[in-house]
């Protein structure tokens, strides 16, 4: 999938123009620290939420075009979107991080890439960090689509990050976008492995 050719033909349909809601609610109740990575960050919505809440936080994209977008939406935070690739992170981004927030990114890629995913966690995420997560689990496909966002389950998500992980909070979240009620699962994950 082009991501960087979606932006540029204004199909970034996952962008809603603002940061999640259960993920802005989620931040809102809980004191949470450190050095943070979005990982597909667009046009950078979670990563001002982040800073709002005192998070040193910084957004990874391999689109040059939502990361400009991202520049361009929020001038004062420009040094904090990179260009880069989640599955494999720059150097200075390895074991670097006390948290992740986790909107969307992991939805818009096929099944086929998750592993891929989870190895970007591990690599950047250090032990003991939070893997905070606003999942997109029940997306609604129009009949034939597979997506993105790509459908998975609960079960899916609790097999991706069985070993080397514990569940620190799950819940179906009170807050979300218009027509994503109660399709989106917020779990918090610490590295213990």
């Amino acid at each position: 999938m082009n991501w960087d050719e979606k932006y540029q033909r204004g199909e970034a349909a996952w962008d809603k123009g603002a940061p999640s809601p259960a993920m802005e609610q989620y931040l809102a109740r809980q004191t949470v620290r450190g050095r943070t990575l979005v990982p597909g960050c667009g046009r950078g919505h979670e990563v001002a939420l982040a800073v709002e809440y005192g998070l040193d936080a910084t957004g990874l994209d391999i689109a040059p075009t939502g990361v400009a977008e991202a520049r361009a939406k929020y001038p004062h935070l420009a040094e904090r979107f990179v260009i880069g690739n989640l599955f494999d992170p720059p150097k200075e981004m390895r074991d670097a991080f006390d948290v992740v927030l986790e909107h969307t990114c992991m939805s818009g890629l096929p099944p086929s890439l998750r592993a891929d995913y989870r190895r970007g966690i591990d690599l950047t995420l250090r032990r003991g960090g939070l893997l905070i997560g606003v999942w997109f689990i029940n997306p609604a496909l129009d009949p034939g689509n597979e997506g993105p966002p790509f459908p998975f389950s609960v079960a899916d998500l609790t097999a991706l990050f069985a070993k080397g992980y514990e569940i620190v909070e799950d819940y179906v979240p009170d807050v979300a976008f218009p027509g994503r009620e109660g399709r989106e699962r917020v779990r918090v994950l610490r590295r213990v492995g």
